[in-house]
């Protein structure tokens, strides 16, 4: 679980290593606040993606043909992230994710909240699109999974090279999507 304290204590001192005063009137409550804002979104590095997938598991039996040509697509799902290397936002993301059903079908707002579940963690682009992919696999049964992910990050626009127009495009494809990638034709 996240520790709350021990932020708070953290960020007093970064408040410190930074040279400002953290009692005066506009950072008195700055640590707390943000170890609450921490907590929540963050709250994905309490979970495994085993266990994300238990907590959004509701499937319904459907056979939707027997070609199984069928494909589910959930477009532009809103996200965002923080980057493990400088804990900069990724902001701006897109995801979406697609799988051909293997006999159920999953509720598409839980699709969302996984991709919402998985962004909560330090996390890289890359990481985010296979974690997505595992659970999406594990909840369903299909191996045929791709997630698409598109993303500025705060670590190219705020520093650095300041690059304010550059967005990272990832994608993950898994089972048939990977061997024939045709078939999501021009949904992305």
């Amino acid at each position: 679980m996240i520790d709350t304290k021990a932020i708070e204590e953290h960020i007093r001192g970064i408040l410190i290593a930074l040279g400002d005063d953290p009692d005066r009137e506009g950072l008195k409550e700055t640590p707390q606040r943000v170890a609450r804002m921490y907590e929540e979104v963050f709250e994905g590095m309490n979970y495994t993606n085993h266990e994300i997938a238990g907590m959004f598991n509701k499937t319904f039996e459907e056979n939707l043909n027997e070609h199984n040509q069928d494909i589910v697509f959930v477009k532009d799902i809103d996200a965002f992230s923080y980057c493990e290397h400088h804990m900069a936002l990724m902001y701006d993301m897109k995801i979406s994710v697609a799988y051909i059903p293997n006999g159920k079908v999953i509720g598409l707002s839980k699709i969302a909240r996984i991709c919402d579940m998985v962004t909560k963690r330090l996390q890289l682009q890359e990481r985010i699109g296979s974690d997505i992919a595992d659970i999406i696999s594990e909840v369903t049964g299909s191996e045929d999974v791709a997630v698409f992910i598109e993303a500025k990050h705060s670590c190219m626009s705020a520093r650095g090279i300041r690059n304010t127009g550059a967005k990272t495009y990832s994608r993950t494809l898994r089972g048939r999507f990977e061997k024939e990638p045709y078939l999501l034709g021009g949904m992305i």
